[in-house]
């Protein structure tokens, strides 16, 4: 049997379900990729409340916050374009993280058009935290893994995400 062929045949016995398993899962939920998505989605929604829970933020206020970190002050243009965001999406989220005294707004000294924003003394707190906790839950995540099945799934979620960049470059090619 060719290599191919083998590791099809692999791929569907691990997305079979158990057979006490009542439910029969949709073809494709049993993808990878969408395996993936489940796995991105339940540690996503577990940072939120974890996040809301320690530092009081929203999702979209926690990924400003991470992405701002410690950092020099970074223009909203550049931020929006950090969290995948477009600027009107992230200004009233930025406006409760200045209202809240966890980011500050300065003028650009260089370009006075030009809004900068960076972490207060309570925003790097609050980053602090969250870096903690991403640290922690991450650590409870790989426990079950040794060093080794951690380094070859590292690797193998490298060579996914270059193989998937590039088939994303190509769908925006042909639309």
């Amino acid at each position: 049997m060719s290599r191919s062929h083998k590791r099809t045949d692999a791929l569907s016995a691990a997305s079979e379900p158990a057979a006490d398993t009542q439910e029969e899962l949709a073809p494709i939920t049993a993808m990878m990729s969408s395996r993936l998505m489940v796995l991105a989605n339940l540690l996503k929604r577990g940072a939120i409340l974890r996040y809301k829970r320690l530092a009081g933020l929203s999702s979209v206020e926690f990924g400003l916050v991470a992405s701002l970190g410690r950092r020099p002050p970074m223009s909203v243009v550049r931020l929006a374009e950090a969290v995948g965001m477009d600027k009107g999406q992230i200004s009233r989220a930025l406006a409760e993280l200045v209202s809240r005294k966890l980011v500050a707004r300065a003028v650009n000294p260089r370009d006075n058009r030009e809004v900068l924003v960076s972490l207060t003394r309570a925003g790097l707190a609050a980053h602090d935290a969250i870096v903690a906790g991403a640290q922690e839950r991450n650590q409870r995540l790989l426990e079950q893994l040794d060093d080794d099945e951690v380094a070859m799934l590292l690797a193998h979620i490298d060579r996914l995400t270059r193989k998937a960049e590039k088939m994303l470059a190509v769908e925006k090619a042909l639309g």
